[in-house]
């Protein structure tokens, strides 16, 4: 009796929490798992190392995933998403630019 008032309160809740645009509730899922997936491999990547690592996959998933959830944000709209995601959008993009640049460098002295 009780897992059935939860089944039907979940369902309800799913329900309204999708709305009539359920695939943007889908879409910022998407994102967010994404963006969550960031720790999973810096997790691993710690795990296989044996001490705490930052693998350049986690400033791709940090990038994508927020990329997503903002747009999630602009599309709902959600100012609260918007304004949490895009400063973290300039951090993860110049990392990256960081990384790559370090690795050019690290090359042209190679030669």
């Amino acid at each position: 009796m009780v897992w059935e008032h939860i089944a039907q309160f979940l369902a309800h809740w799913w329900q309204e929490a999708l709305g009539k645009n359920g695939w943007i509730a889908a879409f910022g899922l998407f994102g967010q798992a994404m963006f969550m997936s960031r720790f999973i491999v810096q997790w691993i990547s710690s795990e296989r190392a044996g001490r705490s690592v930052v693998p350049v996959t986690f400033w791709y998933f940090s990038l994508a995933g927020g990329a997503l959830v903002l747009l999630y944000g602009l599309l709902k709209p959600d100012l609260v998403i918007i304004a949490g995601q895009m400063p973290g959008l300039v951090v993860y993009a110049r990392n990256l630019h960081l990384i790559h640049k370090h690795k050019r460098a690290e090359a042209a002295a190679a030669t």
